[in-house]
């Protein structure tokens, strides 16, 4: 399985940015979807889940701004961020692992995309 993210970059402070993360290969389910993020020297954080069903959960940093939403037809997981904050900046991650049980815990998503990177400025 591979995921392919895109839509970060360089957004004013209260701006918005989609990102997006398509899956591809040999699928046969994907569980949960989430997005991580990271900035240097520090650990890989949750972002946000969603479970295939639509459960979700945020950061909670992020609640009340960020958006997470999938397409189970296209494999594809979504991630809406709205009024951005300068903390905001970092790598982005999108994360998909298999299992009935509902995780949030980085450990446990075993397929990773490329990060793509939003900056957000002041």
């Amino acid at each position: 399985v591979q995921l392919q993210a895109c839509g970060g970059g360089l957004v004013q402070a209260g701006g918005s940015l989609r990102l997006s993360c398509a899956a591809s290969g040999s699928i046969f389910r994907l569980d949960d979807m989430g997005w991580y993020r990271q900035v240097p020297g520090k650990q890989r954080e949750l972002v946000a889940r969603v479970s295939r069903s639509g459960s979700t959960n945020y950061a909670d940093s992020v609640k009340g701004r960020f958006t997470i939403s999938r397409d189970n037809a296209k494999n594809t997981v979504y991630l809406q961020m709205n009024s951005l904050k300068p903390e905001d900046t970092a790598d982005y991650y999108c994360a998909a692992r298999t299992g009935y049980i509902p995780s949030s815990y980085v450990n446990d998503y075993i397929y990773w995309g490329h990060g793509t990177q939003v900056t957000v400025s002041s």
